[in-house]
């Protein structure tokens, strides 16, 4: 199969426009006040449209998933952009909550994730050598959408309203969504970069019928899935539980005023970024997992620190360093999935494997505000955050020792075949 003109890069270029773009549903909270103002919603009431968004995603992934595994990823970015870009556009015309949580919450919900999972795994296709600073620059892309389309936002509403503003913004998601897909497409299945060759550690061990590339049933019965699902979860739980309670935690423990505390929200927002490209990079000079293995003991340690952080300084950087690590599994774990699981299906395998950020996406938070509500800071909140950090750690270091194993058996596997191959021909 040739490919038209259009290097890898350029379609890195485009799949990170697109994902620029559904960074936008991370400035939430940009919309969130005006919103309630002009309605006289309550906090809760309002909030539920950005959760019921982020539920929205995991599903969307798997189906899209499965779709760009099949037909290509072109068409299914554009069907998430439009999703996306007509769910902002019909936010709009909210004049009541059932309306938002339809088009915020689960129109624009669907196509986010369909944008994300087409997105991300078909460009860490392309980088079979660079898997992980590809999925950490895609990734990275998101986070910095966060940072840039806040202050856009914020500027629209402060001189068209909040309802103008999700419309002109919608219509923008749209163009750029549906114009970058135009150049992404996927690489052939034999696919790999000019002068680079497959190594052990870039080969996943052999399923039950020979081949490298596992199906979502075969997948689901492999142990290992579960536990690296299990990490997932407990990595992001740590991150979300800050990111979602960041200003008031500065407020609360520092006694910061709310413009000092949104400054915190950008440091963790570039935080955020620079994660998701620093544990990519690292992930590919040193290994997935003795980099996850550091990752996990890095958010332990900062999560335990957050119980005893006495200045503005010393939080920024707690905080910092517990993004950083967000980020960095939300970089990697594309990586991860290809590692293990194979290339061919790993739009629909990533879906599935990510779902355990859903489910993290109600516990952290929650967990938070639970504990806040209950004991009147989050100290408790900080000491279980620290155990999930000990926990994923022990985690992956178990998960490394089963790679291992995997890669032996593997090549031994393929030795066997060889052999049996060389035996024929004679």
């Amino acid at each position: 199969m040739k490919h038209r003109m259009v290097s890898r890069w350029g379609i890195l270029f485009a799949s990170a426009l697109c994902d620029f773009c559904i960074g936008a549903s991370y400035a939430w909270s940009v919309f969130q006040k005006p919103l309630i103002n002009m309605f006289n919603w309550s906090l809760s009431d309002a909030s539920l449209a950005f959760t019921l968004h982020i539920i929205m995603m995991p599903i969307a992934m798997v189906i899209a998933g499965k779709l760009q595994d099949q037909y290509g990823p072109r068409f299914v970015l554009m069907t998430g952009g439009l999703l996306f870009g007509a769910g902002i556009i019909a936010s709009g015309f909210t004049t009541s909550l059932g309306w938002l949580y339809l088009t915020y919450g689960v129109l624009a919900g669907l196509g986010d994730g369909t944008v994300y999972a087409c997105a991300m795994a078909n460009t860490v296709k392309w980088f079979p050598d660079k898997k992980g600073l590809a999925g950490g620059l895609i990734a990275a892309s998101m986070g910095l959408g966060a940072v840039a389309w806040g202050p856009f936002g914020n500027v629209l509403i402060q001189s068209y309203g909040v309802l103008s503003a999700f419309r002109v913004l919608g219509i923008v998601y749209m163009v750029i969504i549906v114009c970058s897909s135009i150049f992404v497409e996927r690489p052939s299945s034999d696919y790999k970069p000019v002068g680079w060759e497959l190594k052990g550690q870039d080969s996943p061990a052999l399923n039950k019928n020979g081949r490298e590339d596992k199906t979502w049933r075969e997948m689901l019965t492999d142990p290992v899935f579960y536990i690296l699902w299990l990490m997932y979860f407990l990595g992001t739980s740590c991150g979300l539980m800050i990111i979602g309670h960041v200003a008031s935690i500065a407020q609360d423990i520092l006694k910061l005023s709310a413009a000092t505390a949104a400054l915190t929200v950008s440091i963790m927002a570039l935080a955020n970024t620079c994660g998701r490209i620093f544990w990519g990079y690292m992930s590919d000079q040193f290994g997935r997992y003795p980099v996850l293995i550091a990752l996990f003991s890095l958010l332990a340690i900062t999560m335990l620190a957050m119980t005893n952080v006495g200045s503005f300084s010393s939080f920024a950087l707690a905080v910092s360093a517990i993004v950083l690590c967000y980020g960095g599994l939300i970089g990697i774990y594309p990586s991860i999935a290809a590692d293990m699981f194979g290339m061919k299906n790993l739009g629909l395998n990533y879906g599935i494997l990510i779902t355990g950020y859903s489910i993290a996406g109600f516990v952290g938070p929650r967990l938070a505000a639970a504990i806040k509500e209950t004991e009147g800071d989050y100290a408790t909140a900080f000491l279980i955050a620290a155990l999930f950090g000990i926990c994923g750690g022990i985690l992956a270091l178990a998960v490394f020792w089963q790679a291992k194993k995997r890669k032996f058996a593997s090549s031994r596997e393929k030795s066997c075949y060889a052999g049996i191959d060389d035996a024929d021909r004679g």
